[in-house]
């Protein structure tokens, strides 16, 4: 990463653009959006504060779901995947119109997904992990990495018909797979095997056979291989609200499109639950589209009060800190938690422990830890937004 300043704004592309070029960048509003930043920066803050619970026992919305449902805290990557898709077209714009070329976007898209990827394992193995006989290669960076690199390939060489289309094999294509392919050892989910059985699954049985050894849960990886290929639709239906938004439409009916669309997909999610339940750990096609759902209401809300409507009585500044320096923000979260509790390890944490001890309940002692933890981390976000220190990929 590189300290640098923001792309405040997508500039109108010059007469040398290419047409294919203008046809990314064809759009009426160029102006970077606080909405986008502002649920960025809540996205990042939720993300921090769901990972640091300081117990193994927090309230449950701040705890991920036991294996099929969702709680709130399954809500918070997806929906920085989506907002990677959102991001994705407004930055590619701002690019093209400076002048950028294609292959010289292409080559950021490439180094950018490496550097999320390396900083991904880096974290995996901090402060003294490197065992390469145990060292875990999958995670959130190295899916937000392979996602942003498989959305911008497609985004580049598709038209929205062939993203559309790519959606759909995606999901349907994962859930037939899921469903009738069996499981080799296992059998067939629904007749041998029961469906989205946590071990006896075709993910985490591809995961064993690639990485047995290396996966988070033992027998299975929350971000696992096979599981990554429905993720890429969380970026592509950021990709086409990222376009949504750069459209000449009136605002009230980008607003209303994306509230309706919204709320079809959370409808979808619960009705195609009957036969592939959701589930966030196999990032299943029905969590796709109920994430997807309720990403398009709050940015769609966000959109309106702060974009359309201008509501200045909303704080925003203190979600801008962390959503102009989203993956430092992230990064600086997990190499803060790994030193604090390799420290922990040595010394048994009795001072911290006794103080939020005195709390009362483990789980409000947890929730407060867990925002002590995200202050900590905002408020070195704070310092380098005051000195315009904005860490880009």
């Amino acid at each position: 990463m590189k300290p640098t300043q923001p792309d405040l704004q997508a500039t109108p592309e010059p007469e040398t653009v290419s047409t294919k070029q203008q046809d990314l960048n064809s759009t009426s509003g160029s102006a970077r959006l606080l909405s986008l930043d502002f649920f960025r920066g809540l996205t990042i803050a939720l993300m921090i504060l769901v990972n640091n619970a300081g117990s193994d026992t927090p309230y449950w919305p701040l705890s991920h779901a036991k294996w099929n449902g969702w709680t709130p805290t399954d809500l918070v990557f997806p929906f920085f995947l989506f907002i990677t898709g959102v991001s994705l077209v407004y930055s590619f714009s701002s690019r093209l119109g400076r002048g950028q070329s294609r292959g010289e976007l292409l080559k950021h898209v490439v180094r950018r997904a490496a550097i999320l990827i390396l900083l991904g394992i880096f974290l995996n193995g901090f402060p003294n992990r490197y065992n390469p006989h145990t060292l875990r290669f999958e995670g959130v960076l190295q899916r937000i990495g392979v996602c942003y690199l498989a959305a911008s390939m497609i985004y580049f060489w598709t038209k929205p018909r062939g993203r559309a289309a790519v959606i759909f094999v995606c999901l349907v294509g994962y859930w037939l797979v899921m469903r009738f392919v069996p499981v080799p050892g296992f059998g067939t989910p629904t007749h041998e095997i029961p469906l989205l059985d946590p071990d006896r699954n075709l993910t985490a049985w591809l995961d064993r056979l690639l990485f047995s050894g290396h996966l988070y849960e033992g027998t299975r990886d929350p971000e696992g291989v096979l599981s990554t290929i429905p993720a890429i639709a969380s970026v592509l239906f950021g990709v086409f609200t990222g376009e949504w938004l750069r459209s000449a439409r009136a605002s009230g009916k980008k607003v209303l499109g994306m509230l309706a669309c919204g709320a079809a997909g959370f409808l979808l999610a619960e009705t195609w639950n009957i036969w592939f339940p959701i589930n966030k750990k196999l990032w299943t096609s029905s969590f796709v589209l109920l994430t997807t759902g309720l990403a398009l209401i709050v940015l769609g809300l966000c959109y309106w009060l702060l974009d359309v409507r201008k509501a200045r009585w909303i704080p925003t500044k203190p979600a801008t800190v962390f959503g102009m320096n989203a993956i430092a923000a992230y990064v600086f979260s997990e190499v803060f938690a790994l030193l604090l509790g390799a420290w922990c390890q040595r010394t048994g944490c009795r001072a911290i422990s006794t103080v939020f001890a005195r709390l009362g309940s483990t789980e409000f002692s947890s929730l407060v830890f867990s925002i002590c933890f995200v202050l900590v981390c905002w408020a070195l976000m704070w310092v380098l937004y005051r000195k315009k220190i904005f860490f880009k990929i």
